[in-house]
């Protein structure tokens, strides 16, 4: 983290609002395009990340420098969403060990997509994933979690953590399979 964004967070701490207006004028809109990924309403996703930035500034004493303010700010932002999705009763469906296969992917790291799928069609299709499988894939493919953090986050073991990723993502490339097949006819 360079000099000038300690120094700009040191102001934020004692309170200097022109430097909290600094810190949200730079972060909103990345913010903003994270919370969207989870809820799918503009006016939510706005009031997410205000609620996230009065929770970073209030618990600004807790921030260490061991990370950039925006990746601990991002991480605030996913907590509060999955939080408003839980409120919601949109639960996400915790399933217990024995539930769950362990599915070892060995294509894991070689995981591509047709030269001619858009970022716009994956995200489309990783929109219509079921909830308990959406989360994570997101929270693994787009926000780069790894499968512990996805578990502190979500509430769910590393196995199921790794489960629901694999099963997403077949079901995200058999979708973007099927669509692609559907564009050529």
């Amino acid at each position: 983290m360079s000099t000038f964004q300690i120094h700009i967070v040191e102001q934020c701490k004692q309170n200097n609002r022109q430097a909290q207006m600094q810190l949200y004028n730079q972060y909103c809109n990345g913010m903003l395009v994270v919370a969207s990924r989870y809820v799918n309403n503009t006016m939510e996703a706005e009031d997410i990340v205000q609620d996230a930035f009065i929770k970073a500034f209030s618990k600004l004493e807790q921030y260490k420098a061991e990370v950039s303010f925006g990746a601990w700010l991002k991480r605030i932002v996913i907590n509060r969403c999955i939080d408003v999705l839980k409120s919601k009763h949109q639960r996400l469906v915790e399933l217990e060990d024995f539930h769950l296969n362990v599915i070892a992917d060995k294509n894991d790291s070689d995981w591509q997509v047709e030269t001619d799928v858009t970022i716009e069609d994956v995200n489309f299709e990783i929109e219509k994933l079921p909830e308990k499988y959406k989360y994570v894939v997101l929270l693994y493919l787009v926000e780069g979690y790894d499968h512990q953090e996805i578990s502190e986050i979500l509430h769910i073991t590393e196995v199921a953590s790794r489960t629901q990723l694999s099963r997403g993502k077949q079901k995200l490339k058999s979708a973007l399979k099927l669509k692609r097949n559907e564009a050529r006819y």
